[in-house]
């Protein structure tokens, strides 16, 4: 499996997960699907949505991990300064917490629906949290 499906609401993303440059990140989240959750819009890290995870404990490691996300990306954050989350990027973005900086695993690139992506993200800006849900799709 190489591609996933997000769907929120009437929005539908899909891309590639990035395999070759966060192999444990992927296989690990792959055994989560379909993953089911709630999103909500970024406090501190600009132009973005997450799914805060809370203390949950993956087991992973930094993988490809960046501060500097580019629209379309997704990152998994492992937990440590802050709580796990996932982050999805439709804009201007740094990733952070209260307590600074984080580098999150880059782990998927949405590649289809881009061009919705920011009325997506002001979706949640306005109108508050949504249900969210990532499947397989080959």
């Amino acid at each position: 499996m190489s591609r996933l499906r997000i769907e929120s609401g009437e929005y539908v993303f899909e891309g590639a997960l990035e395999t070759s440059l966060a192999p444990l990140t992927c296989a690990w989240f792959s055994d989560q699907l379909p993953f089911r959750s709630r999103v909500i819009h970024a406090r501190w890290s600009g132009e973005a949505v997450w799914l805060p995870l809370g203390d949950l404990e993956s087991g992973l490691a930094a993988e490809n991990h960046t501060i500097h996300p580019s629209r379309g990306d997704v990152l998994f954050y492992v937990g440590g300064i802050s709580e796990a989350e996932i982050l999805l990027v439709y804009g201007s973005a740094i990733f952070a917490s209260r307590a600074g900086k984080l580098a999150g695993n880059h782990f998927f690139t949405i590649d289809s629906g881009y061009d919705k992506l920011t009325e997506f993200g002001n979706k949640i800006l306005w109108e508050g949290a949504q249900d969210i849900e990532f499947t397989s799709i080959g």
